[in-house]
């Protein structure tokens, strides 16, 4: 976002010259775009070569080049315009089912995965979906233990209805009702039950809402062509509104309700900035289940899979391996004699055991089947380290003889100091020197000695007697050198701190009763301010058991502004709300929690 006018005057003299201009000149851009964003499976096919007819600039990857124009202009224009969907979940199921077929012996894909399995849809109905594709995000896991999925067409349901088409038409607590048995199945006019059967008389998808335009409002196949072109622009063309007066007046004449006949055109409206096609929502859900089913059978495959195909999804790998550690998935640190360049499944046999398993905050369970293989993180999430340099080297030298020593490891990988060292701040070099200061030192003597310009004994001085790194710095050093820490949560080694002051876990606050007041800190992994909530802003917090969701009102957000959004480990006192399943905490107020040490700062993805 834009710098926030009154934190720039909070945080410096708004009386000067220069901070006054600079508060001008941001509140001009405040809430504009971040960026112009470049669709990465477009193309654009012409009659004649395409740099004929628009401009063509380079594309910061080798070999891309990016159309200039916007895609809306290509489609007025008239171009052949097709877009392909990069899914990172269909990389990541590749991934599973090759070590699958691996480590288990099993050869599935995701024609083969069983249907209907009762385990699965018992995971997907308590919101455990970290990591799974389409319905790990907050307002889903939110939406699922209401809906309770218990069929495919369920999911396709469930893929579809957390829209902005959706909720602006007003369409998604009528059929939750309609679900549950709470409101009767009606339809506005007997001609729309064939439309609306499968969905208890309310619209959901595109392919509805063209249908209603034609069965309702007389359409014809050309106009709801039309009309789909104008949904598609309208924010931008503002054509849609033409369509009122003839959609409505045409619903009402046919003795349907004026009241729906307007949530209906609200809802086109809405399609416009997101809607699904069935057809779309098919297909999603096909990928929803099957990421489902690996979640919740065979978790080991899933986290490491997950973990190879990032970038992509809802969450930071932190939040991925701790949640996975919560469900009895042993995690493993990177390590130079058996680390991959990618993550990678070794035996458990031998390993601490698991936690204990059981509900953890958030919803969560264990899964159906104790996982069978440890996941060892690879080389890749050592922040710096380059595969085709540094881990090239690493895995020749390591082909040809284990290493035995870090000094072994320095002279016959090569790598500089900037290197060798990131691996030993890492733990990387832990199977050779267990502690990590004692590794950095030697790695940095080892190499200057190394290289030329220094005497060849100048790395043989006594090491000096470094303190052990505690638990907090531990944890510290891994995130900061690979923004995660298979050895435990940053808020693990600060639990008997906030527990003198009061301040329960995640686990605890997801099991207080509705209307209690309470106060929890929490590192903040997760910011969103959809346009169709009103300025209310969702936040998720997180410790070592769980989660806890945040709902903050714009009026307690504005009063918060700054810590609200930078803070990365934040208090808040506030109301718990019990509703269909879901927990959440409404804040009242938010501040920074007071520890004798805190944790380090950690990145939350935001959505707003």
């Amino acid at each position: 976002d834009a710098v926030d006018p009154d934190t720039v005057r909070q945080v410096l003299d708004g009386e000067a010259p220069a901070v006054a201009h600079l508060v001008r000149l941001a509140g001009a851009i405040r809430d504009f775009p971040r960026h112009l964003s470049i669709h990465p499976g477009g193309f654009l096919l012409g009659h004649e070569p395409v740099h004929d007819l628009v401009p063509i600039e380079n594309a910061a990857m080798p070999d891309r080049t990016v159309i200039q124009w916007d895609k809306e202009d290509l489609e007025d224009l008239g171009l052949f315009k097709v877009d392909l969907l990069g899914l990172g979940a269909l990389t990541q199921l590749d991934l599973s089912f090759e070590m699958l077929e691996k480590h288990y012996g099993r050869t599935l894909s995701m024609a083969e995965i069983p249907e209907g399995d009762g385990a699965t849809y018992d995971m997907i109905c308590r919101g455990d979906t970290v990591g799974v594709f389409q319905i790990e995000s907050r307002a889903q896991m939110a939406m699922l233990p209401r809906l309770r999925p218990r069929s495919y067409y369920d999911l396709v349901i469930e893929v579809s209805i957390v829209r902005p088409g959706p909720i602006t038409g007003g369409m998604v607590h009528p059929y939750l009702r309609r679900r549950s048995g709470e409101e009767e199945v009606e339809y506005p006019h007997p001609c729309l039950e064939p439309v609306l059967a499968k969905t208890k008389g309310v619209p959901l998808f595109q392919e509805q809402v063209m249908q209603l335009a034609m069965v309702a409002a007389d359409y014809t196949p050309g106009e709801a062509d039309q009309l789909r072109r104008d949904m598609a622009a309208w924010r931008r063309s503002g054509r849609i509104e033409r369509h009122r007066k003839r959609l409505v007046g045409r619903m009402t004449a046919k003795g349907i309700a004026p009241e729906f006949a307007e949530r209906v055109f609200d809802q086109i409206r809405g399609f416009g900035e997101y809607g699904f096609p069935e057809s779309h929502a098919a297909s999603f859900a096909l990928i929803a289940y099957a990421t489902s089913w690996l979640r919740c059978h065979y978790p080991d495959v899933f986290t490491c899979a997950l973990l190879n195909a990032q970038p992509m999804g809802f969450y930071a790998p932190a939040t991925i391996v701790d949640d996975a550690r919560r469900h009895g998935v042993d995690v493993r640190p990177v390590d130079v004699i058996r680390s991959g360049w990618h993550c990678t499944l070794e035996p458990a046999d031998g390993a601490p055991s698991p936690p204990a398993r059981g509900p953890v905050a958030g919803g969560s369970a264990g899964s159906a089947r104790p996982p069978g293989f440890a996941v060892r993180m690879g080389l890749r999430y050592v922040k710096g380290l380059s595969e085709s340099r540094d881990w090239a080297r690493i895995e020749a030298a390591r082909g040809r003889a284990p290493f035995d020593s870090v000094a072994d490891f320095v002279a016959r990988t090569g790598l500089d100091e900037r290197s060798a060292g990131r691996l030993a701040e890492a733990g990387a070099l832990a199977g050779l020197e267990e502690r990590r200061r004692d590794a950095l030192w030697q790695v940095r003597g080892l190499v200057r000695a190394l290289a030329p310009v220094l005497p060849a004994g100048a790395a043989r001085d006594a090491t000096p007697a470094f303190d052990d790194l505690d638990l907090g710095e531990t944890i510290a050093w891994d995130y900061r050198i690979s923004a995660h820490s298979p050895r435990g949560h940053p808020l693990a080694a600060l639990r008997a701190q906030l527990r003198a002051r009061r301040l329960p876990d995640a686990r605890a606050v997801s099991a207080m009763r509705d209307g209690r007041k309470t106060r929890y800190a929490g590192l903040v992994i997760c910011r969103q301010r959809p346009g169709t909530a009103g300025g209310v802003v969702f936040m998720t917090l997180e410790d070592e058991t769980g989660f806890v969701n945040l709902v903050v009102w714009s009026r307690v957000f504005d009063a918060h502004a700054l810590i609200a959004r930078t803070a990365s480990f934040l208090g808040v006192t506030g109301t718990v709300q019990r509703a269909g399943g879901v927990v959440h905490l409404v804040a009242d107020t938010l501040w920074r929690p007071e520890l004798d040490t805190g944790p380090n700062a950690v990145g939350s993805r935001d959505f707003h």
